[in-house]
Parts: C-alpha cells; structure tokens; sequence
C-alpha cells in the first residue's frame, strides 16, 4: 500500500470518531432535554390537580379554598415517576413544587401553584 492510500485510511477513521463523538454527545444533549419537557408537563399536571383539590369543597375531598392536605391526597407514584421525583411544600393558599429529572440528567425545576396560576421556573 503507497503512503497515500495509508493518509486516507487514517484519515476517514479519524473522520469517524468524530463524528460518533459528535452522535453521541447530540444523544445525551436530546436526553437532557426531553427529561426536562417531561418534569414541565408532570409538573404542569400535579399544579393542576392541586388547582382542583383547592377548588372542590370538604365534603367532596377537597380543600374548601385551601391547599392545605393537598399532599396527604396524592398517591405516592406521582410524588416519584419515570421522569423524576418531586417534592411539595404547602401553604394555605399557594403550593410549591420542586421537581428533579430522573437518571441523573441535572434538570430541576420549580413549580409554584396559586388558586389562579402555575409558575414554573428552571432551578439551577
């Protein structure tokens, strides 16, 4: 083999790894994004539940204009899911959740619930 058939060889694996390099680190970056939509919409779901909790009255397992014992209510597989674990801090009229993406990805969130609105905020 000449020398320049050798430089070409060399040359396309170097091309190669790259971009494998290039695949895999797009991977990771998509990942992170796509665990970061999924606490948003659990979060956007779990602010919304607890916008009806406040709403329904006692009698009907509510909270009778307050979020207090919106937490005791919820099952425990929507306090940890797939996308990520999430912890609640209520208060008679605004509830707080905090939200942790899963496997790793550094996604947090925060999620603050009033009986009119769900502000979420990207916790660094």
């Amino acid at each position: 083999m000449g020398q320049q058939q050798l430089l070409l060889i060399v040359l396309g694996v170097i091309i190669v790894g790259i971009a494998i390099v290039v695949g895999i680190n797009l991977f990771q970056a998509q990942s992170v994004n796509a665990n970061r939509d999924a606490v948003y919409a659990d979060l956007n779901n779990l602010g919304a539940m607890a916008q009806g909790f406040y709403r329904k009255p006692t009698s009907m397992g509510g909270g009778s204009n307050t979020f207090t014992g919106f937490v005791a209510t919820l099952p425990a597989n929507l306090k940890t899911t797939d996308n990520g674990t999430y912890a609640f801090t209520e208060a008679a009229q605004s509830v707080t959740i905090v939200g942790v993406g899963a496997g790793g990805t550094g996604v947090s969130l925060t999620a603050t619930v009033s009986p009119t609105a769900i502000s979420i905020v990207v916790t660094p």
